[in-house]
C-alpha cells in the first residue's frame, strides 16, 4: 500500500512538472496556425530617424501570427543612440553588422559602474550606472519583457540589428500586439498598430489612425507625456521647467538620435572589458545554472554565435552551425528563446529536418538559398528562394530543407524555446537512420538493398555537400 501511494505521488509530481514545463507560451487561438502558404517577406514599414532607420514586418501576417512573434530591424549610424525603451515581450537581438555598447536596466539592481572622484565630470558629481556591455557582429543579445534597454554605436560603421519579439510568451500578459514603451523622445510606432480587417468583421476603423488610414501624430509619445509636469517635478525633485523636458515635446528626431561629441560612459577600457566578458563566457560553459554562479543582477545576456571558432557543427566542405540556448546563456531559460547561426557554403544541403518544440524564424543575413517547407499533409507551403534581408517562418513540426548553389547562404534562426530540439530526416543521426532496415523496406516498398542505401548513404550530420543531380535543383 505504501509503495502504491509513493508511485501515485511520484506520477502526480511528474505530470505537474511536465505540464509546467510546457505552459510557457500563451495558447494560440484556434485556426491561427492553419498556414496554407508561407512567403519570404521583406520589411513593409520604414521610419527615418535622425541617426538611423527602423524597419518592421507586418505582425498581422499569418506566419507571424502562427509563431506569435514580431520582427524589427534597426540601422544605427555612428554616434547614433537608440533611446531607452522596453517591450511587452521578451526579445532576442542579432547583430548583423557593427559594434557598440548596450545597457539593460534591471529594476532594483545596484549601479556597479561608478566614476571615481578624480575622474568626475565638470560638475564635480560622480556618475554611476548599471553595467554596460560591448556588442559586436554575430552577437545575440537577450532582453526580457519589461526591461528597459538602450544602445549606442561607438564604431565607424553602421550597426544593423534584427530583433524578434515573442509576443506569445507567458511574460506578455497584454494582447498579441507588439508594444514598445519609450522613456524619451517622440518616436513613431515601429509596428504602426496596423489595422487588420480580419480581426474586426464589423469593419470599424482603427481609432488610432486617421480617416484615410494615416497614423495619427502627437507632440509627445513617450511615457512621461501622459503625466502632469507638476507630478514629475515632485517625483524628480526638480523645477517644473526641467520636468517638462522629460516629455520631449516637439522633438522629431525619432527613436535613434545623434550624439554630439562623444558619449561619456563609466566603463573599463575596451580590451579589459572584452577580456572580462570572455572569462565570463568561458566560466559558464559546461555548467548548469544553479542560482549561485549568476544572480539576477549579474546574468550575462550577450553571446557571440557568429565567430567561426564558436561552431558546434563544422563540415569542411559544407558549412557550420552555432547555437545559443539556456545551457550556455542562462538568461534564455527565463525568456524561453534560443537561436542558431548557420553558414552554408555553395552547393550545400542543410539536411531535411523539423523542430520538435519550437517555431523557427529565419532571417537571411547574406546570399540566398532554395528552401522548401512542408506541412502535415505533404504540401509544400513554401518552395522558393530566400535571399538577404528576408524573413521566413517555419512553424513547429513542419519539415524544411535548404540548398545553396552558387552563393554562400548565411542566416540566423530564432527559436521559440530555450532548448529548441531538431530532428533530422536524413543523415547519420536521423530518424530514418534509427529505423530497422526491414521497416524502411516495407514502409517505402523498396528492396532491402535500396533500404540500406536510404539508411546509410549519407554519413554526415546536419550538413552535406550537394551531389550532382538532375531536376530543378541541378547546378546551372
Amino acid at each position: 500500500m505504501a509503495k502504491a501511494n509513493f508511485l501515485f505521488t511520484l506520477s502526480l509530481c511528474l505530470v505537474l512538472l511536465f505540464h509546467g514545463s510546457l505552459a510557457i507560451r500563451q495558447p494560440q487561438p484556434q485556426g491561427e496556425c492553419q498556414v496554407d502558404r508561407i512567403d519570404a517577406l521583406e520589411p513593409d514599414n520604414r521610419i527615418e530617424c535622425e541617426a538611423g532607420v527602423v524597419e518592421s514586418w507586418n505582425p498581422n501576417d499569418d506566419q507571424f501570427q502562427c509563431a506569435g512573434v514580431a520582427v524589427v530591424r534597426k540601422t544605427i549610424e555612428p554616434k547614433g543612440l537608440s533611446l531607452p525603451s522596453y517591450s511587452n515581450a521578451p526579445q532576442l537581438v542579432y547583430i548583423v553588422q557593427g559594434r557598440g555598447v548596450v545597457g539593460t536596466i534591471f529594476a532594483g539592481c545596484p549601479e556597479t559602474f561608478q566614476e571615481s572622484q578624480q575622474t568626475g565630470g565638470s560638475s564635480g558629481v560622480q556618475d554611476q550606472h548599471q553595467k554596460v556591455r560591448r556588442f559586436r557582429q554575430g552577437d545575440i543579445i537577450a532582453i526580457p519583457a519589461g526591461v528597459a534597454h538602450w544602445c549606442y554605436n561607438d564604431g565607424n560603421e553602421h550597426v544593423v540589428a534584427v530583433s524578434v519579439l515573442d509576443v506569445s510568451n507567458k511574460a506578455n500578459q497584454l494582447d498579441m500586439n507588439p508594444r514598445n514603451f519609450y522613456l524619451a523622445g517622440n518616436p513613431e510606432d515601429e509596428f504602426e498598430r496596423r489595422y487588420d480587417e480580419r480581426r474586426d468583421p464589423r469593419g470599424e476603423r482603427d481609432p488610432r489612425r486617421g480617416p484615410f488610414g494615416e497614423q495619427q501624430q502627437s507632440n509627445c509619445n513617450n511615457l512621461f507625456c501622459g503625466m502632469d509636469s507638476r507630478f514629475l517635478a515632485e517625483a524628480f525633485n526638480v523645477n517644473e521647467h526641467l520636468a517638462r523636458k522629460l516629455q520631449s515635446e516637439n522633438d522629431f528626431r525619432g527613436s535613434i538620435v545623434r550624439v554630439e561629441g562623444n558619449l561619456h560612459l563609466v566603463r573599463p577600457p575596451r580590451t579589459q572589458q572584452e577580456r572580462q566578458e570572455q572569462l565570463e563566457r568561458e566560466s559558464g560553459q559546461g555548467r548548469r545554472y544553479n542560482g549561485l554562479e549568476e544572480t539576477f543582477c549579474s546574468l550575462r545576456n550577450v553571446e557571440n554565435i557568429g565567430d567561426p571558432s564558436r561552431a558546434d557543427v563544422f563540415v569542411t566542405e559544407a558549412g557550420r552551425v552555432s547555437t545559443v540556448n539556456s545551457n550556455n546563456l542562462h538568461i534564455l531559460q527565463r525568456l524561453q528563446l534560443s537561436a542558431s547561426h548557420v553558414v552554408l557554403y555553395n552547393n550545400t544541403v542543410r539536411l531535411p529536418h523539423w523542430h520538435m518544440n519550437a517555431h523557427s524564424i529565419i532571417y537571411a543575413v547574406r546570399g540566398q538559398a532554395q528552401v522548401q517547407v512542408v506541412d502535415e499533409n505533404g504540401n509544400a507551403v513554401f518552395d522558393g528562394n530566400v535571399r538577404q534581408g528576408q524573413v521566413l517562418t517555419v512553424p513547429q513540426n513542419f519539415a524544411v530543407v535548404k540548398r545553396t548553389e552558387r552563393d554562400v547562404f548565411e542566416y540566423v534562426a530564432f527559436q521559440t524555446n530555450d532548448n529548441a530540439m531538431t530532428t533530422d530526416l536524413a543523415g547519420r543521426a536521423s530518424t530514418i537512420r534509427a529505423l530497422p532496415v526491414e521497416v524502411i523496406a516495407n514502409a517505402y516498398r523498396v528492396s532491402l538493398e535500396d533500404a540500406r542505401r536510404l539508411k546509410f548513404s549519407t554519413q554526415e550530420t546536419t550538413l552535406t555537400s550537394a551531389r550532382p543531380r538532375s531536376g530543378r535543383w541541378a547546378a546551372a
